[in-house]
């Protein structure tokens, strides 16, 4: 089994690159092992004879550096796609995936969120609301349904809404739930 381990820097945003070049099998060890395709960044693929395993010779594993992480971080809060994400990071959707599920899984299951209090002076406090529509299609765009969300003005909370067609009855409908 052969095993070189070469870590470089790139230029532009210092991330860590470990390049590993195998000789077996990462599963079993074995060294029969055959040509299988090229995945889907065109490198070579080769599967074992002996286990099965489908590997990589020359694998590379990018290291994200807590500076991306934090990066990464912001970019979530600012609701980027998360392939706009992978690609300014330069790092593997999978990897981003597995990164919101170990954030989300370290936060507390009860996070202490208060309602929006009201200032207790008022006595007599009046509603504003805000109504809004939009459209979407459902599998095909001749299937169009429409959204109706009313909201509060000063504190942007869902008060309502009602999914159907685009007529009065479905945007009374909205303010009838």
């Amino acid at each position: 089994m052969v095993w070189l381990a070469r870590n470089t820097y790139q230029d532009t945003g210092g991330q860590r690159s470990t390049m590993v070049v195998r000789g077996a099998c990462p599963a079993c060890g074995s060294q029969q092992f055959k040509k299988n395709g090229h995945i889907h960044t065109g490198k070579q693929n080769h599967q074992c004879q002996a286990c099965g395993r489908q590997f990589v010779l020359h694998a590379s594993n990018r290291v994200i550096n807590e500076e991306q992480r934090t990066l990464v971080e912001h970019l979530l809060r600012e609701k980027i796609s998360l392939h706009g994400i992978c690609r300014a990071v330069g790092g593997s959707i999978r990897w981003l995936m597995d990164f919101m599920v170990a954030r989300f899984q370290a936060l507390p299951d009860h996070l202490h969120v208060q309602p929006v209090a009201s200032p207790c002076e008022v006595i007599m406090g009046r509603l504003e609301a805000e109504a809004d529509e939009m459209w979407s299609f459902v599998k095909q765009k001749t299937n169009r349904q429409w959204i109706w969300i009313a909201m509060d003005k000063q504190t942007r909370q869902i008060i309502a809404f009602h999914v159907g067609d685009r007529s009065r009855e479905s945007a009374k409908l909205c303010f009838v739930t």
